[in-house]
């Protein structure tokens, strides 16, 4: 039996590293075919994925000269010619099974900034929701700088798997997992099947960047720090070995792996995370009824605000009181100051008159929400 199956996942990023992706300057075809087949058979029991893969540096490479790209310049050309033969490759794998492939760039400020934090996060789950489309996501190469790129795709697709709520994140690589010590220097090596506490001395058994292919900027290190995020989401964390075909079929059948077991699961640890560290910029003021519907976990709309104090932009975090200036919990807003103000006791259809836009329909969404004083938040 495996450590760990997909079996009981809802949402799951899997990134794929530029040595699985990239042969040369042609897309490894047939291995990605077998991985859309693993999508797809997923898809059908559940399962919402998302991909984030490299890969497109090192299929635009060869087309820039011989030698590798060293300066940040070039390896950004070599990004650009190399992203559509990416997606091309991929929505070939992906179109026998009825998926459409759709592509999101994203940097390390659109994951830091609340606002870009939050339209991004919307835009994904609008993907996966529709039911036949695969995001796929990269690094923004080409417009990223040394100061805000991540510099690997592992750490990023924690990031994603941080910011839509995932329960399962998968690293194929070309190493079955973590080793205690660097396997191509030690061979007397042990494999780590399984790993429950983040301690020092795990850290301590990642060796250096993989330089035998020549097509990664990752290792261990970058493994490990990407399970580090998804351990602080509550998000568990497979390492294995995907040149192999279907390798999500044969992570599930027990394929060699270290799974990185947190503690908590998305759901608490989120909870976690929204009760230590929002400061309130605002206060959003609601009626009886909205009290009522917060207390029964539903997202606040705009029907039940009576006032707000103070001005914040949209992202920002405040506090929500009933109509006894009792402080009921604290939560990310998806308006500013100014358009709560104007849509205040308004119907969700009659928002997009007032605004000018088409907005989203609750002020605070239920997944961004913490009640004080309850144990349970969001659903």
């Amino acid at each position: 039996m495996p450590v760990s199956s997909l079996s009981d996942t809802r949402i799951a990023v899997v990134k794929l590293g530029s040595a699985l992706v990239a042969d040369g300057s042609a897309a490894r075809q047939s291995w990605l075919n077998s991985l859309l087949e693993d999508v797809a058979r997923y898809r059908k029991q559940g399962v919402q994925i998302v991909l984030v893969s490299s890969g497109a540096m090192a299929l635009g490479r060869p087309l820039l000269g011989a030698e590798k790209p060293r300066k940040l310049e070039e390896k950004q050309a070599a990004a650009a010619l190399g992203q559509p033969l990416l997606m091309a490759a991929l929505a070939e794998a992906a179109k026998p099974h009825g998926l459409a492939v759709a592509q999101a760039l994203l940097t390390l400020e659109d994951t830091e900034n609340r606002r870009r934090w939050l339209n991004a996060r919307a835009t994904l789950k609008t993907l996966l929701n529709s039911g036949r489309i695969l995001p796929v996501i990269n690094e923004n190469d080409t417009v990223a700088t040394d100061e805000i790129r991540y510099g690997d795709n592992d750490r990023l697709a924690a990031r994603v798997a941080q910011m839509i709520g995932a329960d399962t994140l998968i690293l194929l690589s070309d190493i079955d997992g973590l080793y205690t010590a660097d396997p191509r220097v030690d061979k007397t090596a042990d494999h780590v099947p399984e790993v429950t506490s983040l301690s020092q001395d795990i850290f301590d058994m990642a060796g250096e960047a993989n330089a035998d292919r020549g097509v990664g900027t990752g290792g261990m290190v970058t493994k490990l720090a990407a399970a580090q995020i998804a351990w602080a989401a509550g998000c568990r964390t497979a390492i294995t070995l995907g040149f192999t075909d279907h390798p999500l079929s044969s992570l599930d059948g027990g394929a060699r792996a270290t799974w990185f077991k947190p503690p908590l699961n998305p759901e608490t640890a989120r909870q976690a995370w929204l009760s230590g560290h929002l400061s309130p910029e605002g206060v959003v003021h609601v009626d009886a009824g909205a009290a009522g519907a917060l207390r029964g976990r539903a997202s606040l709309l705009p029907v039940g605000v009576t006032r707000v104090d103070g001005g914040f932009e949209r992202g920002a975090a405040v506090s929500v009181k009933d109509q006894h200036g009792i402080e009921l919990g604290r939560g990310i807003t998806a308006y500013s100051a100014e358009d709560i103000r104007q849509i205040a006791g308004l119907q969700t259809d009659e928002m997009e008159q007032v605004l000018g836009y088409r907005g989203r329909p609750a002020v605070i969404h239920r997944d961004d929400l913490i009640l004080i004083g309850n144990d349970n938040f969001g659903a």
